[in-house]
């Protein structure tokens, strides 16, 4: 239809508009609470205001408009990147639920509110989801964390008017009904599918070890290769290992992203290197167990080697279901408006996972071209975008009936 296909243009065209929005000249890098951030809230807010939605800025930094005072289905977002990030990751989310309000110009049957997360990247302090985590109460802890330059997540809140005090103010509603986050999938599969939407039936679970090997520096030129206990050699080979049981296990990701070595010097053994370990699955236990095999493998490849090695486990965040309820109806939206159901676990996680700890949630992903994303040549597709409008304004509509 022609307003989904307008709507859409206008939803990209914000989007760029917020990316012009930036800390730094020629990338796309806004953090929690930054200079930019003030500018993307009076863009967004005079937009809201403009529908009649009411709006405030929460506690946490968390932009938010409501079109009633009844309860509502929130729709959301967070407004944050990483540095040198695409125009659409988080962002686009936001615009949609406005999108959809004005789409449905009052004839939804719930009242709706708008959410733009404050924090989900974790870029500024290190901890991510910190706008989600207020909405379920898990912010306070946070305060004290503190920025490259020494600013705590307290004095940000400050210094952007706001009362970290309040910040229990920021909390959802006990009359809130349910929450749904639209994204870019950040991936490759539902362009492998030539899919323009996916529904996400759950959030992967993760898990992130930190992995010492620890063997002795010695001279390169002069150690006899038998005689070498050589960290990075073990680490390699043990990187061999993570990749093989990954591709061998249904569902699995594992990555080892960054190396550590020491002394690092092209003449020189390394004595000892630390590794990095991320592993995903939708199946908690299947996780687990590969975590457990992976750092026994470690130990293996260590005693074969002579060395010595440790770990310390970072994250164990348990997979998160979406509400079956939910994620049904979304998908009989997707099914009514004429498209097949492409049904999904998210390997990233997302503000929804958080709020999923308080409120039903769903999720809806659309195709990102290419499969990149955290890149300045992450795109959508005007079609896409169209297309999750249209399946938004009918999950909305069919709300009452969905909940009967």
């Amino acid at each position: 239809m022609r307003a989904y296909a307008d709507a859409a243009r206008t939803a990209i065209e914000r989007c760029r508009w917020i990316a012009s929005r930036t800390e730094h000249d020629g990338c796309i890098t806004r953090t929690f609470l930054s200079p930019p951030m003030r500018d993307v809230h009076d863009h967004l807010r005079a937009w809201m205001e403009e529908l009649g939605m009411s709006v405030r800025v929460d506690p946490a930094g968390n932009l938010r408009g409501t079109t009633g005072p009844g309860p509502a289905v929130i729709i959301g977002s967070h407004l944050d990147t990483v540095p040198d990030a695409g125009a659409f990751d988080g962002v686009l989310g936001v615009v949609l639920g406005i999108s959809l309000v004005q789409l449905l110009a009052g004839d939804s049957p719930v009242d709706i509110e708008v959410i733009g997360f404050s924090e989900e990247e974790g870029v500024r302090f290190g901890v991510p989801f910190i706008g989600s985590r207020a909405l379920v109460g898990d912010a306070r802890s946070v305060l004290t964390c503190t920025d490259a330059a020494g600013v705590s997540v307290r004095a940000a809140l400050q210094a952007y008017g706001l009362d970290p005090e309040q910040l229990d103010h920021a909390q959802l509603s006990p009359d809130a009904l349910a929450f749904l986050e639209v994204h870019i999938e950040q991936g490759p599969v539902l362009g492998h599918l030539s899919a323009p939407l996916g529904v996400v039936e759950s959030i992967a679970g993760q898990s992130r070890v930190d992995l010492t090997f620890t063997g002795h520096a010695n001279h390169a030129g002069t150690t006899p290769m038998g005689s070498r206990r050589d960290a990075l050699a073990a680490a390699a080979e043990w990187v061999g290992v993570v990749e093989r049981l990954a591709i061998a296990t249904p569902g699995l990701v594992a990555t080892v992203g960054r190396l550590q070595a020491s002394p690092n010097a092209c003449n020189a053994i390394n004595g000892r290197v630390t590794a990095s370990l991320d592993v995903r699955h939708a199946d908690d236990v299947q996780r687990l167990q590969a975590v457990s095999s992976l750092l026994a493998e470690a130990r293996l490849v260590a005693d074969r080697r002579g060395l010595d090695v440790s770990h310390t486990l970072q994250l164990d965040q348990a997979a998160v279901l979406m509400a079956p309820a939910l994620t049904e109806a979304l998908a009989r939206a997707v099914a009514a408006t004429g498209r097949q159901v492409h049904r999904m676990t998210s390997g990233a996680g997302h503000d929804a996972m958080i709020v999923a700890r308080r409120l039903p949630s769903a999720m809806l992903f659309l195709r990102t071209p290419g499969g990149i994303s955290h890149h300045p040549d992450e795109l959508v597709l005007e079609d896409d975008v169209a297309a999750a409008l249209e399946v938004g304004v009918h999950w909305l509509t069919h709300w009452e009936r969905d909940r009967a």
